[in-house]
């Protein structure tokens, strides 16, 4: 590719988990608004649940997760007070309407609470909410809080899917960013997990870290696949030091430059594809087998705030601080500060400060983006079928981008509007042309690839 396009398609955009994405969110949609998408949740409706820890017990550098450090407990067994009480008021005015369909567990570290905490918490949510039989329960999980004890509480709370934070394995790069993690810490869990019946292992790996080379990469994902994980993610680190000022812990002279990014993650995901994974996304390896990858298949594969999922509620409630809800009308956001959304949900049970109700121009570009996102292609009738005159509008974008850009980021072919292969890894710069905020908005972004 001429590197005048690459520099285009390469951009810095938003990593389109949500449209309209969330700097574009405005404090109109407040608990008020929040209660009353929360009442019209329709009789037998299935609906995911997402519960944040906003709690680490030491701060990787890489991070931008809303998240802070304690050495001290307290903090995190009042914040768990705060979150039953909240999980009492959603499922109150949920009523007996709904069925769980999937949990998960994000944080944070969900897994530096007690044992004790964690079994606690699986009993709140089962005892406020209807769990189906085939419930999917998935945890995010640092091996350095692992114990026996601790994956005994998580095989009691029904855990389906552990998903461990890896990022690298290489001494010099874990040091860089405060996370030192070895493998055969690593392989313990892996083992731990499956022992105790846990069908599914998701490793997430990072690559445009301080210090990584392509074959730093490559030796990291090596070790990764020695695991046999049913699924691997491989973000690319998203420096941005304005948002996260710990990121400032991270020397900018130790990060690889934009051509050895893209390098490291095209190696990377070639190493990982011929050892058998199909590819998901941009993003994503899975199993042939797996969900993931039968969701993929079949063109249902959707993209929420944890990544692509084969979870295709339309619902998701989101339960502590900063945690976003999905539901039909729009999106809203808890209050992020945790002794702030402590006090509201004290007083009102709930904590929405802020969100955005979908207009039909949102929903038809959300749609577009999402597919654009999930299967590099979109359905020209599809759009219009369910989107009527919004729809028709976006097809005059498309039709011009396939027509007249010379990145050729669309391609028409038959009925749809194809990514072409060689642009793929800079689908997110293609989905950021039909978002109708981006070029209007201030907020700063990470890098597409």
């Amino acid at each position: 590719m001429r590197p005048d396009l690459a520099a285009r398609l390469g951009e810095n955009v938003p990593r389109y988990t949500s449209y309209p994405t969330a700097p574009h969110f405005h404090p109109g949609v407040d608990a008020g608004v929040q209660r009353d998408w929360l009442q019209a949740i329709g009789e037998g409706e299935e609906i995911s649940l997402y519960l944040h820890i906003p709690f680490c017990d030491r701060l990787c550098w890489f991070c931008a997760c809303h998240t802070k450090q304690t050495r001290h407990y307290e903090p995190v067994a009042a914040y768990l007070h705060s979150l039953h009480a909240e999980i009492s008021s959603v499922a109150g005015l949920v009523g007996g309407k709904s069925h769980v369909r999937a949990v998960h567990f994000g944080g944070g570290s969900p897994t530096m609470l007690k044992p004790r905490d964690i079994v606690a918490l699986g009993a709140v949510l089962r005892g406020n909410f209807d769990f189906l039989a085939e419930v999917k329960i998935s945890v995010e999980i640092d091996p350095n809080d692992m114990d026996d004890a601790r994956l005994d509480a998580l095989a009691e709370i029904g855990m389906t899917r552990a998903s461990l934070g890896v990022q690298d394995f290489d001494p010099k790069v874990q040091q860089a960013i405060n996370r030192e993690q070895s493998f055969t810490q690593t392989r313990a869990v892996v083992e731990g997990v499956r022992a105790r019946g846990v069908a599914s292992v998701n490793l997430d790996l990072l690559y445009g870290l301080p210090h990584q080379t392509g074959d730093s990469v490559c030796s990291t994902v090596a070790q990764a696949l020695s695991l046999e994980p049913d699924r691997m993610a491989l973000f690319g680190y998203a420096h941005v030091p304005w948002f996260k000022k710990h990121q400032t812990m991270i020397d900018e002279a130790w990060l690889p430059g934009p051509a050895e990014r893209f390098d490291q993650s095209r190696l990377a995901a070639r190493q990982i594809m011929d050892k058998g994974y199909e590819a998901i996304g941009i993003d994503h390896f899975a199993k042939p087998g797996d969900a993931l990858s039968l969701a993929a298949r079949s063109g249902i594969l959707h993209r929420n705030f944890q990544g692509y999922t084969e979870d295709r509620c339309e619902t998701l409630i989101g339960l502590g601080p900063s945690s976003i809800s999905r539901f039909r009308q729009g999106y809203a956001q808890n209050m992020p500060s945790t002794a702030q959304y402590g006090r509201m949900v004290a007083d009102g049970g709930l904590a929405s400060v802020r969100g955005i109700e979908f207009s039909e121009d949102d929903k038809a570009r959300g749609w577009l983006i999402e597919r654009l996102m999930c299967d590099f292609a979109f359905s020209a009738a599809e759009l219009v079928d369910r989107f009527g005159e919004a729809g028709r509008k976006l097809l005059l974008k498309a039709s011009s981008l396939s027509l007249h850009d010379q990145a050729r980021p669309l391609e028409l072919d038959g009925d749809r509007f194809v990514v072409p292969v060689e642009n793929r890894p800079f689908v997110r710069s293609i989905a950021a042309m039909f978002d109708g905020y981006f070029e209007a908005g201030k907020a700063r972004h990470s890098a597409a690839v």
